[in-house]
């Protein structure tokens, strides 16, 4: 299982194991839970390393399909574009060549430009982390929390505004509508702490029911 780590930050998940034991925990205290579980079976880790690169992909995978998301960074990938420097250094040419719209170029250049400390993010609580990448243009908190989430492995940080999991929950709970982003952030209460790995689930659960991906 995990290591603990210090009260401002909490739990934090760092294998299989960590992503097992909170989705046994989800699934005790919601039946419907239980029932995802059993389609999606066990649960992907999704950790990926903190930094610069992660928090670019992120910008990359907002407001277009998985698949667009692959592909743009898939360019960005084989052309090098993917530190800073290099995006400080390339021309808007390069960028839109690889997929990027002018607005995300714009802001994968902020990025670059923004002189976050990475490393110094791992200590901080989620809602500092949160509050600093959100200062740097195009960075809203969805990409945040999603950081937060895969890249410093928070296990108990959601992300209601995502409309997989917006999706993924009316399908499950059987609403009638999609929860809006502040009733499924109220909802998710009932998950903690394991909030990141109900996310975890109901992605997996989208990804059964709906026959695609819904997170990068």
């Amino acid at each position: 299982m995990g290591a603990e780590a210090g009260l401002s930050v909490g739990r934090i998940i760092e294998t299989p194991d960590c992503v097992a034991e909170g989705a046994e925990w989800l699934a005790a205290v919601e039946p419907r839970f239980a029932f995802a579980l059993d389609r999606t079976g066990p649960l992907p880790l999704r950790r990926r390393k903190d930094g610069f690169e992660t928090l670019l992909g992120a910008i990359v995978s907002q407001q277009v399909s998985v698949a667009a998301a692959d592909a743009i960074w898939g360019r960005l990938k084989a052309e090098r574009l993917t530190g800073p420097r290099k995006i400080q250094w390339a021309s808007d040419e390069e960028l839109r060549a690889c997929g990027l719209s002018r607005q995300k170029a714009r802001y994968a250049r902020a990025l670059a430009g923004s002189g976050i400390r990475f490393p110094a993010l791992r200590d901080q609580p989620t809602e500092d982390v949160v509050k600093t990448l959100v200062e740097v243009p195009g960075i809203g908190v969805w990409t945040a929390e999603i950081y937060a989430m895969f890249a410093l492995g928070r296990a108990d940080v959601f992300a209601p505004g995502d409309l997989a999991l917006q999706e993924s929950a009316r399908l499950l709970f059987d609403l009638s509508e999609r929860p809006t982003e502040k009733a499924l952030r109220g909802m998710a209460e009932d998950w903690s702490p394991w909030r990141s790995v109900a996310a975890r689930l109901l992605w997996a659960y989208y990804r059964v029911a709906k026959e695609r991906e819904g997170i990068r």
